[in-house]
């Protein structure tokens, strides 16, 4: 499981830094930068309730 978050938050990054670099793909920057904080918060409520 931490082993798909990792890689989910690798890849969204890897969408937002296309999107920022990239002209005119600034959607794709929007799109990664949600997804990545999505992804992070969900790992980090996933992984704090496992570990009581």
């Amino acid at each position: 499981m931490k082993t798909l978050i990792i890689a989910l938050l690798v890849l969204w990054l890897v969408f937002a830094l296309l999107g920022a670099v990239l002209e005119g793909l600034f959607w794709l920057l929007v799109i990664g930068v949600v997804a990545f904080l999505a992804t992070a918060a969900w790992g980090w409520f996933s992984m704090r309730g496992t570990s009581r």
